[in-house]
């Protein structure tokens, strides 16, 4: 189903741009003392949830976007809000992004569903009986929807939302090729470059040398050259094909909210799914404006209404 969202950007952040960057460059972020916990995988990696300081009460697992963590600004203010509901909050951090390097050479991408499901299932077998609820971001959500639309059993979960995911990452790729939207392409790139240098620094099983990481000047030829050998993609159009989570929608089974803007600068409008390739049981609230991750509302900048973090814990409070 999709409905318009009940959304009203703030008259100060006109445009898809001052919504995306506001929060990134203005925001005060909540500071919440946080509990660091190391999970072992199966295949000799590690990851790392970071928790609030809750002892009760509803899980809320949160998995950030691109080259995100838990001090993204979307993570800290969605952890302050979890916690006002006397709920209790858990970012998911990628393989690689909790601040040191992973174990193995491969690290995370936007198909990568295997540890949202191994850690789903983990805090699930811990507290069976507790509601247990996944929020996720950008590239966060893609990995979920895609995860939760190829799972042919229900998954040990009550509840989904989704903000801002790129739906086909073909097009998401050409958007940020194109005017200002650049602009986050070489942040992100220069992101993913740091990461790829700390780690492969000392070691011999990187795709690529550290010498030819200055050529990739887009998310295509990193994606090629990178991306797709360390996740067993056969190139970049086998993994955008692939890994894309539109395909995957009707077969969502957990209640599920995806909030999205038709003005997002990191894809183009025809990304957006039809009602027709919906599952009945996916709600896809679209708004004309509110970038990518912004949705800020509120009459003055000193009163920054955070939109996201009143409609998730509204929606999660009817199932959790």
């Amino acid at each position: 189903m999709i409905e318009a969202a009940d959304f009203r950007p703030a008259w100060w952040l006109p445009g898809p741009h001052a919504q995306t960057l506001w929060p990134v460059v203005c925001r005060r972020r909540p500071r919440l003392p946080l509990r660091r916990e190391r999970l072992e995988l199966p295949d000799g990696d590690f990851l790392d949830l970071d928790w609030t300081t809750g002892v009760g009460g509803p899980i809320v697992l949160v998995i950030h976007g691109l080259e995100g963590s838990s001090h993204s600004h979307y993570a800290a203010g969605l952890l302050a809000a979890i916690s006002k509901q006397g709920w209790r909050g858990a970012v998911m951090h990628f393989r690689g992004c909790s601040g040191q390097p992973n174990r193995l050479a491969r690290s995370y991408c936007a198909g990568d569903t295997t540890d949202i499901a191994y850690v789903v299932e983990r805090l699930h077998q811990r507290e069976p009986a507790t509601p247990l609820a996944v929020v996720a971001y950008s590239l966060g959500g893609n990995a979920l929807l895609k995860w939760l639309g190829q799972t042919e059993t229900d998954p040990p979960l009550q509840a989904a939302v989704v903000v801002s995911a790129p739906f086909q990452l073909d097009a998401t790729a050409r958007r940020l090729g194109q005017g200002f939207s650049q602009l986050y392409q070489w942040h992100l790139l220069g992101r993913l470059k740091r990461s790829y240098r700390r780690k492969f620094r000392s070691r011999t099983d990187g795709p690529i040398g550290l010498d030819e990481l200055a050529a990739l000047r887009d998310f295509y030829a990193f994606d090629d050259r990178v991306t797709s050998p360390l996740h067993g993609y056969a190139g970049v159009g086998d993994y955008y094909s692939r890994a894309s989570s539109r395909q995957f929608l009707a077969g969502i089974r957990p209640p599920t909210l995806i909030l999205h803007a038709l003005d997002d600068p990191f894809m183009s409008a025809d990304s957006v799914p039809t009602d027709a390739e919906l599952s009945s049981q996916v709600r896809l609230e679209l708004c004309s404006n509110g970038g990518h991750v912004g949705f800020i509302a509120g009459r003055w900048p000193w009163r920054a209404d955070y939109w996201l973090e009143r409609r998730i814990p509204a929606f999660l409070a009817q199932y959790c």
